[in-house]
């Protein structure tokens, strides 16, 4: 079954910091809707609504129906500013689509085959080098999230973004700029690393003992 949210809206007149202020107190988050070729449009939310809308991680990369003065149209999340230390949500950008052009935006990635990778069950650590990633597509096209198998990898792999599987219509922009990013990393245990390179630094200092002393008795 498809996700769709949907946001009610009312137009607002009243801008700057204090009527901001304003609007959070009475239970509202301020928004301003752009793009589609028209003016920006100063809305507000309701606050409730919004926290329960973004507890769905969909909702930052779906296309969200936004109603408002007995219209609907269609955008998506653009910017979302959070109170540093509570639970509020301070203002939410939010950009028109057209159907018929493509948009820019990011979408999440998603690990799989954790479980059943063989490097992970000896003790590897997967390092996520990426936790989204920028994507270029029509409306229609946009994922919910992309995803990427690790269960292959072995300690010391690294998968770049020319290892993810995309959806038909859909562009990873930094690889059409040849900038093929390290999406997903395996690395061997920090203690195991250690215990590794101490014997080398030991033998090493051993050599230099007896390389010292050999000199010692040349110079005698």
């Amino acid at each position: 079954m498809a996700i769709s949210f949907e946001l009610n809206a009312e137009p607002r007149t009243d801008t700057g910091k204090g009527a901001s202020r304003r609007l959070r107190h009475a239970g509202k988050v301020p928004a301003i809707m752009y793009g589609g070729g028209k003016d920006p449009e100063s809305l507000m939310l309701s606050h409730n609504e919004v926290l329960r809308n973004l507890a769905h991680e969909a909702f930052y990369s779906h296309i969200l129906t936004i109603k408002s003065g007995g219209s609907e149209t269609s955008a998506i999340l653009r910017d979302l500013q959070r109170h540093p230390s509570r639970p509020v949500i301070l203002h939410m950008d939010l950009q028109r689509i057209n159907a018929a052009e493509k948009l820019k935006t990011q979408s999440p990635v998603h690990i799989l085959g954790e479980d059943n990778c063989a490097a992970v069950k000896a003790g590897g650590l997967v390092s996520h080098d990426l936790t989204e990633v920028a994507i270029e597509c029509l409306p229609k096209d946009l994922p919910e999230y992309l995803e990427i198998d690790i269960s292959d990898m072995e300690v010391g792999d690294v998968k770049h973004l020319s290892d993810m599987k995309v959806p038909e219509g859909v562009t990873l922009s930094d690889l059409v700029r040849e900038n093929d990013l390290a999406v997903v990393s395996i690395h061997a245990k920090r203690a195991e690393v250690e215990e590794e390179a101490a014997p080398a630094a030991e033998g090493a200092a051993e050599g230099g003992e007896e390389t010292k002393a050999d000199g010692e008795g040349e110079g005698s």
